[in-house]
């Protein structure tokens, strides 16, 4: 599956049910609706897998987050593509199971509104990137593909290959 259609434009399917709950303040987790670990580990395994990421302890979330960096060499986006140095995107812990990531303005507003994401409580508050967004773990395979594209959207933003 393409991380991003010719003009930035993911094409999502709307997300079926209401969204979770989520805490609405830092940290900022899912708190409802928390994805199987099999599912969590599934998504970690191809995140992993993505050419020049490093996986590492996340620089910014707690200490069961498990973080995507991308090799610095690699990292041509623009500094909004990421969340802190060369980290573009983290999974929360198994309890919890959802993503905080970048993407481009006109994808991240349609994650948003396709119900697979919301914008993190500090950019709501207007103190960081209105672009950084926690998506919400999966609940099943269908789920667990199109959060895989926000993640590969994330990744083509932090490698300088999306458009804004």
């Amino acid at each position: 599956m393409t991380a991003t259609a010719p003009h930035g434009d993911l094409r999502l399917p709307r997300r079926r049910g209401e969204r979770p709950l989520t805490r609405p303040h830092n940290p900022h987790q899912q708190l409802t609706q928390n994805p199987d670990v099999r599912l969590q580990e599934a998504l970690w395994a191809r995140m992993v897998a993505l050419d020049g990421v490093l996986a590492a302890r996340s620089a910014v979330s707690l200490p069961d987050t498990r973080a995507l960096h991308l090799r610095p060499e690699l990292a041509h986006g623009p500094e909004d593509a990421f969340l802190a140095g060369t980290e573009f995107a983290h999974l929360h812990g198994h309890a919890d199971g959802s993503l905080h990531l970048r993407l481009p303005e006109t994808a991240a507003a349609e994650a948003v509104s396709a119900g697979w994401a919301e914008q993190h409580p500090m950019a709501r508050a207007g103190v960081l990137p209105a672009t950084l967004l926690m998506v919400y773990g999966p609940r099943d395979a269908d789920e667990l593909e199109q959060v895989w594209q926000l993640v590969r959207a994330s990744y083509d933003y932090a490698r300088g290959n999306a458009r804004a």
